[in-house]
């Protein structure tokens, strides 16, 4: 895929972080781009602030923990310009708590937002897709779909999740022309840690140090694009975090020893 122009795009949480760079980045590539997420202000907000003609931006309002009607979006969006081209499944939630003492709701939600809603919705996609012999799905996990890091074992393991789920679709959809991308981003420079749920319920409130000092998210942004247009089956994104998912392969006992110094 040579670049995006006119290509049609849906990006789920789109209304921040990484998700917003990405509206950005792709409506400066001439593409149409497809805006999800919960937040329709936030929604609209990034709409306004593309770079492209108004009629290229379509805002179209998704909870990723009520995914009953993808199918009705996925119309909504092929009436409208005809096919869908790319998917990028950008949407998700976090949690900072002892695996123990994580309730088992906070436990069902996570894995109904980053994996039940995300396949859910993939799955109407890709049917589409079939239909015109052609597309790609994109799937922006995480570097802790590699391992598992302390106070996020649900968030870890909903992102082990979609690789296995992923890397089985990308065989089974290969002869129907349909490519699939894994994305794992390390640690990027969002807001996303000051909205990880706690145990009661509340949000963390604290950008993390790593998080203040990681990749901007319009780099991120920038670097998936990139790997959308040069055909790769996965991407690393990030910076010097990314070496943990070497250290782990290759000096395991190192590795857990550092985990266990993040836990305390």
């Amino acid at each position: 895929m040579a670049e995006l122009k006119d290509k049609i795009i849906w990006i789920t949480g789109a209304s921040s972080g990484i998700g917003e760079s990405l509206a950005y980045v792709c409506a400066e590539e001439g593409a149409k781009v497809i805006l999800s997420a919960r937040r329709e202000n936030e929604l609209n907000r990034v709409g306004d602030n593309c770079k492209c003609k108004k009629e290229n931006i379509f805002v179209l309002h998704l909870d990723m923990a009520h995914t009953e009607n993808v199918d009705e979006k996925v119309q909504e969006i092929v009436k409208r310009f005809g096919s869908i081209d790319i998917l990028i499944n950008n949407s998700g939630m976090g949690h900072r708590t002892l695996a123990v003492n994580t309730p088992t709701a906070l436990d069902r939600k996570v894995m109904e937002v980053n994996f039940f809603g995300t396949i859910n919705l993939t799955k109407a996609v890709a049917k589409q897709m079939q239909k015109q012999h052609s597309g790609k799905l994109v799937i922006v996990t995480s570097i802790m779909g590699k391992y598992g890091m302390p106070l996020y074992s649900t968030y870890s393991a909903s992102k082990h999740a979609l690789y296995g789920y992923f890397e089985s679709l990308r065989q089974e959809l290969f002869k129907d022309n349909i490519s699939v991308l894994i994305v794992s981003p390390g640690f990027i420079n969002t807001d996303v840690s000051t909205k990880l749920l706690l145990e009661d319920g509340s949000e963390y409130g604290i950008k993390s140090d790593a998080q203040e000092k990681g990749m901007s998210a319009k780099d991120c942004a920038k670097a998936i694009v990139k790997a959308i247009k040069s055909n790769r089956n996965h991407k690393f994104v990030g910076n010097y975090e990314l070496f943990s998912v070497y250290v782990k392969q290759f000096f395991p006992k190192l590795f857990y020893k550092l985990m266990r110094k993040m836990t305390k």
